[in-house]
């Protein structure tokens, strides 16, 4: 998943940007003019805004932001206490509010909590037909079996789960996952590489038939 973080406490910025990486795409943005531009070129999963921004007030961002990039969940990041902003803010599309300051690992579990219910789930341990799939802790597991797979190889699996049934393309799947799509590598093959690289992990434990190729088009995980 993609996330943008606009903040101009540059500290702040970047102790974000360090502890959410590990899990996370993610992008930096000091200025709402800045954050603006990023929403236009990409599509993100999250925004992450602070309201005191030296341009523009970021409560009007937040409106743009929802114009430009609905399907973004939006959690407000601010030094600001007062009722009336949280509500309003939450009243313009926010999804979350939290304080400043507040802990990285609260932040990153509100982030846990609003894509278990953006995506319909009620844990973040999901079944995949004999596997079983841990969002939070980033693993999979046959049985009682760990299964070792690289970061990519995990962003892509659990992204192709949380959008079962639906075939998406090696641009989404490249959008949404490794950043900005690079127009002249459309043709790479990577995306079927780390694709061949699941289903030798996991086929060596149970069958993968629910990993398909969709021809012409990218795969899907139909179950």
């Amino acid at each position: 998943m993609r996330v943008l973080i606009i903040e101009d406490e540059r500290v702040m910025a970047a102790e974000m940007e360090a502890f959410l990486r590990k899990v996370y795409q993610c992008d930096l943005a000091y200025t709402a003019r800045q954050g603006l531009e990023k929403i236009e070129e990409n599509a993100y999963d999250f925004i992450l805004l602070d309201l005191g921004l030296p341009d523009k007030d970021g409560l009007h961002l937040l409106q743009e932001a929802k114009k430009n990039c609905p399907d973004a969940a939006c959690i407000i990041l601010t030094a600001r206490g007062q009722l009336e902003d949280r509500i309003r803010g939450l009243d313009l599309g926010a999804d979350d509010y939290l304080a400043k300051p507040f802990s990285l690992l609260e932040l990153q579990s509100r982030m846990q909590a609003i894509s278990r219910r953006k995506y319909g789930l009620k844990d973040a341990v999901i079944p995949l037909a004999d596997f079983q799939v841990d969002l939070q802790k980033r693993i999979v597991y046959f049985e009682a079996e760990e299964i070792e797979l690289s970061r990519k190889e995990f962003d892509l699996l659990s992204y192709l789960l949380l959008h079962k049934n639906r075939p998406l393309t090696r641009m989404q799947l490249s959008e949404h996952i490794w950043g900005n799509y690079a127009g002249d590598d459309y043709d790479s093959n990577y995306i079927d590489v780390h694709i061949k690289n699941i289903r030798k992990k996991l086929s060596a434990f149970a069958s993968v038939e629910w990993l398909q190729t969709i021809r012409n088009v990218g795969y899907k995980v139909k179950i």
